[in-house]
């Protein structure tokens, strides 16, 4: 049975990652990249689909976990009535190379342990061919292998299930490590766990320090950096939107997609929670990216693709997994990578105005990209899409894909009055004021004092949190007030945000989910914008109290049950809270970059 969400830890190589349980199991890592098969999928099943785990076999008094600080690496002391011992996990940053790295300490008197090893690749089905090898095993299955290593005596049993036993006395350190290779090649090299350790650590502090935040809540949005840096693919400069598959958005409903890829949306959110710390790299590294993958016919440009850039995302279903606490079904892929979603035309545009604004000039095809894009907007940005949240029926006239198609003239218009690029300035703004005058228009309603979903529509939508953080209408507007002011009495519970009613059926699936933490965080920067800084900064503390006690947050949060539900950690959540962090501190975030600037005023009455 897997533990509650809270109670996994994040460990990665910025290629691939693992979650680790207060238990001392590793029940979920993917190999070699975030979005290969998984090897260990017991966090979707059970032991029998793969696990790793390293814990006491005497009874547990008590467990303590942090991450070693600026890294990181996972340390766990668990507490026994014989001693105490550190478990240190963590994922070596080599090039070229995939390892898990598991130390053992002891720290006090002497506690007896045990180790039980489950590999199973693709996704818990595979069972590999297993040997003994001097200091550890081989274990291979079609066209994956790895190379299981410890000076510790093991033992194979009937269930192909891998054991040991070992005492730790205070002083003592017993190692562990797993490598991945293709089975075609030879193993790689023994490591030194020790030295592979003060490398890691060495790595992720100098990473570190080259953060120029210096602003209120350094530590978690220290964290979350962290967790943005840990959920990037190097090789392409990709960032998943999550390391996990179908850990479900409410328990038992059928609300579990596959995260472990790469969202346009995200883009400008990203680039800002960035480039707003000092990390120009990477968001050069994302912006390139971006331009790779938006490369080739505009009306094709995709939602979502793989982390490479790839395009063919087909979802299928696992059966042999029962699913997170019995919520069926295991998807892999995300169908949703077909849908035409057009609010993703003006999350590009949005990015790469942010580059060119920080100096980082993006490469010369660029604008010739972009002006391609318009070419097809200026056609379609009137058409119904599948909006923003992936509506799987019937497409429909959102208002925020509307928004987001005003954004994208927004910004090419700004690109050429900023930068003297060359395009139809005067085309661009009449059609940019078009666009703005029919949401004004038809996606406002005015006996309810707020925009509204979709066009001619009832229904509210936490997207529309989104005008102001924009700049489509400045914050204090008395549209964008009623909107604020109807979503917080409407789709708020607990004083947290749903994405839309619970009563009005948006995506043709099972009513029901938990509160939406992102839309949370837009509405800490709609307080923060128009000076209810107080009541932003209380909202925003409330939020940070969902973390886990590592400072990990998925996507959702469950009011019914008091847990986090859905993807895990969720990288978009993690963007939204550094975002509303600069918001409330000295500026300079995205209130101040898109709309109006974050001043200070008494509380709300």
């Amino acid at each position: 049975m897997p533990l509650p969400i809270e109670d996994y830890a994040l460990i990665g190589n910025t290629r691939t990652a693992a979650l680790v349980g207060r238990d001392g199991s590793i029940d979920w890592l993917c190999l070699p990249r975030f979005d290969s098969a998984a090897c260990f999928a017991a966090l979707l099943g059970g032991e029998q689909h793969g696990r790793w785990l390293i814990a006491p076999a005497e009874a547990i008094r008590s467990v303590r976990r942090a991450y070693r600080p600026s890294t990181l690496i996972l340390e766990t002391d668990v507490e026994t009535d014989g001693g105490r011992v550190r478990v240190t996990d963590f994922m070596p940053h080599w090039e070229g190379r995939s390892d898990v790295v598991r130390l053992v300490r002891g720290l006090r008197g002497r506690v007896r342990m045990r180790t039980e090893f489950t590999i199973r690749f693709g996704y818990g089905e595979v069972v590999p061919w297993v040997q003994a090898r001097d200091g550890g095993l081989l274990a291979t299955a079609g066209p994956d292998a790895i190379a299981f290593r410890t000076l510790i005596p093991l033992q194979g049993g009937d269930d192909y299930t891998t054991r040991a036993k070992f005492d730790i006395a205070a002083g003592q350190v017993a190692a562990f490590t797993l490598s991945y290779f293709p089975s075609h090649e030879r193993a790689p090299l023994p490591l030194d766990p020790e030295a592979a350790c003060a490398d890691t650590a060495a790595w992720w502090r100098d990473w570190c320090e080259r953060s120029t935040y210096d602003g209120h809540y350094a530590d978690q949005l220290a964290r979350s950096l962290i967790t943005l840096k840990a959920l990037t693919y190097s090789p392409t400069g990709g960032i998943v939107a999550a390391p996990t598959s179908s850990l479900p958005e409410r328990l038992g409903a059928g609300r579990n997609w596959d995260y472990r890829f790469c969202w346009l949306r995200d883009a400008t959110f990203t680039l800002y929670a960035l480039l707003t710390a000092g990390y120009t790299d990477e968001a050069r590294a994302w912006r390139e990216w971006l331009l790779r993958t938006a490369a080739g016919r505009p009306e094709d440009l995709q939602i979502v693709y793989g982390i490479a850039g790839e395009r063919r995302l087909t979802e299928y279903e696992i059966p042999w997994l029962p699913g997170y606490e019995g919520s069926a079904p295991v998807r892999v892929g995300n169908a949703a990578s077909t849908q035409r979603q057009l609010d993703v035309y003006g999350e590009v545009f949005d990015a790469l105005h942010l580059t060119r604004r920080a100096g980082i000039e993006p490469g010369g095809h660029a604008w010739e990209l972009q002006r391609v894009l318009l070419d097809f907007l200026e056609s379609a940005w009137d058409e119904p899409d599948n909006g923003i949240w992936e509506v799987r029926g019937p497409r429909r006239q959102f208002t925020h894909s509307k928004v987001m198609a005003w954004v994208a003239f927004d910004r090419a218009v700004r690109a050429i009055r900023r930068f003297q690029l060359e395009g139809p300035q005067e085309r661009w703004e009449r059609i940019r004021d078009r666009i703005h005058e029919e949401i004004c228009r038809c996606g406002y309603d005015a006996g309810r004092r707020s925009f509204m979903q979709e066009y001619g529509g009832k229904a509210l939508d936490a997207s529309l949190l989104m005008l102001p953080l924009v700049g489509f209408l400045p914050a204090d507007d008395e549209r964008v007030r009623g909107t604020v002011e109807a979503i917080e009495r409407e789709l708020t519970r607990d004083g947290l945000v749903l994405r839309y009613s619970p009563d009005h059926d948006v995506d043709g699936l099972p009513p029901g989910e938990g509160v939406f933490l992102p839309c949370s965080f837009w509405l800490v920067d709609n307080l923060a914008m128009t000076g209810h800084v107080a009541d932003a900064r209380r909202l925003f503390e409330r939020l940070l109290g969902l973390c886990n006690d590592l400072g990990l947050i998925s996507e959702e949060y469950d009011l019914e049950n008091r847990r986090l539900v859905g993807n895990f950690p969720q990288a978009f959540t993690h963007v939204a809270l550094i975002n509303s962090a600069r918001n409330l501190s000295r500026g300079g975030g995205p209130g101040e970059h898109r709309g109006a600037k974050v001043q200070e005023s008494p509380t709300r009455q």
